[in-house]
């Protein structure tokens, strides 16, 4: 364990049991390092604000004030995105404001790295009235050309490499647009008709989702955001 990790680890374990004491001895066994290393390192989390202290005799130990931290929010962009679409419907109750201020303080304690990936992931999403989680397959953040077994409407099975650009969702289905090669243009697959898929080495080239394409005539395509 490099010491980055294992300061993570010590304030974790803290807070697990706080208000009681670990001793640096049970600590420096638990991470198997010695003692001088792990008052170095409680040292070192309590000049970077860490509100950890001492507690003297013979049961005593460090001790994490837990009233006053909270773990760090490690959301991925994926989970990110995810809490946007789930916090959506709140929209029909009265917790709609609190959702989306839970969503804001959210992001804001992201990395900022990965919050720049979650806002150009989230543009990839777009929601047609009110739908659920899409089903599989889950092909947002990859970036690589898909190989699809689809069943059209009349039954018909095809074989096709595809392009993923973004999801449609509505209350019934959720669709998958992409750039479909053998039909040489943007076409939307209903996802629980795209019976196997398997991801290609190829990165296919950038292509824009306009607007345009997005034109549906049965309701009005709004896309998602982490505004909330």
């Amino acid at each position: 364990m490099n010491r980055t990790d294992r300061l993570y680890a010590i304030v974790e374990e803290l807070r697990a049991v706080a208000p009681r004491p670990r001793s640096a001895r049970w600590l420096a066994d638990r991470f198997e390092v010695s003692v001088r290393t792990v008052e170095r390192d409680i040292s070192a989390l309590q000049q970077s604000g860490t509100p950890i202290y001492a507690e003297p005799g013979r049961t005593g130990g460090y001790c994490l004030d837990k009233a006053h931290t909270m773990p760090p929010v490690n959301l991925t962009p994926g989970e990110a995105v995810a809490m946007a679409l789930a916090l959506r419907h709140l929209d029909a109750t009265p917790f709609r404001a609190e959702g989306r201020s839970a969503l804001r303080k959210l992001v804001a304690a992201m990395r900022e790295e990965d919050t720049q990936e979650a806002r150009e992931l989230a543009t990839r999403v777009h929601l047609l009235g009110e739908g659920p989680v899409p089903p599989k397959p889950h092909v947002l953040g990859i970036r690589r050309v898909l190989r699809i077994q689809y069943t059209d409407r009349q039954g018909t099975a095809t074989r096709r490499e595809i392009e993923p650009l973004g999801y449609v969702g509505k209350p019934e289905h959720w669709y998958l647009v992409a750039w479909c090669r053998l039909r040489r243009e943007i076409r939307a697959f209903r996802t629980d008709r795209i019976t196997s898929f398997s991801v290609l080495a190829e990165v296919p080239p950038p292509r824009k989702l306009r607007p345009e394409d997005l034109d549906i005539p049965y309701g009005d395509v709004e896309q998602l955001n982490l505004a909330g």
